[in-house]
C-alpha cells in the first residue's frame, strides 16, 4: 500500500528459510522476465510469550540466563541453544536493465539460489549434511561461481548442538578442501536468531561484507567445538575484500536454503 506496488503479494512460509526462500522466488520472477522489480525478504516478531514456551518445550533455546550476552555461541564446546531475535530486511530485487533505466548503482548481485529438504525429522538436521551440501552445490552451480572462488559464508550456525556440528559437515562436503580456507561466521552470534527474517538479514550481512571488504566475526567462540573445526572467524571482524559472499539458511522441517552473492558486475576482479 505505501509503494502502490500491484504485482504478488504473499507471504512465504518454510521455517528459518523462508526469508532466503523469499529472495530465491524473487530471484526467479525478475531473471524470468515476470516482473522488473521486486521488494522481498523477511520480517519476525516472535518475542511473545507462547513462542518462548514453544521453543523451551523443544528444549531448542539457550539457558544461559545468567549471562545473557554470551548465551547466542556458535560452534562453541559450552553452546545450548538458540537466543530468539526480532528484526527485518526487505531488498529492492530488479534486473540489470532496470537499475539502468533508474539509474541506480546495485549493491550486488544475486547469482545462485537453491533449495533442499532433509526428509528426516521434524527438529532435527541430517546428521550426513548431504541435503545441506546438495544445497550450496547447487546454487554454486546456478551462480556459475567455482568453491575455489567463495570469499565468505555466513552460515546458519543457531548455536545449538546439532545444528553447528552438522553444517560444518555439510560445508566440508559442498566445498571439499576450500571448507578449511574459505572465513566463516555466525552473525546470530551478535542479532540472535530471527527465524523467518534470519535469511533476508543474513543476506543483508553477506552483502555489506562484500561492500566493506570486513567480515563479521562469531562472538562468544570461547573454546570451539572439536566437530566445529572450520575457520568460523571467532571473536573479532577479518578485513578481507572479497567478490563472492554465500549466506545458509537451514530450517526446522528439514528446510536448506541457500543464497550466493557476487559484488555487482562493475565492482568484482573478472
Amino acid at each position: 500500500m505505501i509503494t502502490g506496488s500491484m504485482g504478488a503479494n504473499y507471504c512465504l512460509v518454510s521455517s528459518c528459510s523462508s526469508g532466503a526462500d523469499a529472495m530465491g522466488q524473487a530471484w526467479d520472477m525478475v531473471r524470468t522476465g515476470r516482473e522488473d522489480i521486486v521488494l522481498a525478504g523477511g520480517t519476525e516478531a516472535p518475542l511473545v510469550p507462547v513462542s518462548v514456551a514453544g521453543f523451551n518445550a523443544l528444549r531448542a533455546l539457550s539457558r544461559r540466563n545468567e549471562s545473557p550476552a554470551q548465551a547466542s555461541r556458535p560452534f562453541d564446546k559450552s553452546r545450548d541453544g538458540f537466543v530468539m531475535g526480532e528484526g527485518s530486511a526487505v531488498f529492492v530485487m530488479e534486473s540489470e536493465e532496470s537499475a539502468a533505466r533508474r539509474n541506480v548503482e546495485p549493491l550486488a548481485e544475486l547469482r545462485g539460489y537453491a533449495a533442499t529438504s532433509d526428509a528426516h525429522h521434524l527438529t532435527e538436521p541430517s546428521a550426513t549434511g548431504e541435503s545441506a551440501a546438495r544445497a550450496m552445490v547447487m546454487a554454486l552451480a546456478e551462480a556459475g561461481i567455482d568453491s575455489s572462488e567463495v570469499g565468505y559464508i555466513n552460515a546458519h550456525g543457531t548455536s545449538t548442538p546439532l545444528n553447528d556440528k552438522h553444517e560444518t559437515k555439510a560445508i566440508k562436503v559442498a566445498l571439499g578442501e576450500d571448507a578449511y580456507r574459505v572465513p566463516i561466521s555466525s552473525s546470530k552470534s551478535m542479532t540472535g536468531h530471527l527465524l523467518g527474517a534470519g535469511g533476508a538479514l543474513e543476506a543483508a550481512i553477506c552483502v555489506m561484507a562484500m561492500r566493506d571488504g570486513l567480515i563479521p566475526p562469531t562472538i562468544n567462540l570461547d573454546e570451539p567445538d572439536p566437530e566445529c573445526d572450520l575457520n568460523y572467524t571467532p571473536n573479532a571482524a577479518l578485513k578481507l575484500e572479497l567478490d563472492v559472499a554465500m549466506s545458509n539458511s537451514f530450517g526446522f522441517g528439514g528446510h536448506n536454503s541457500v543464497l550466493v552473492f557476487s559484488k555487482p558486475r562493475q565492482g568484482r576482479q573478472e
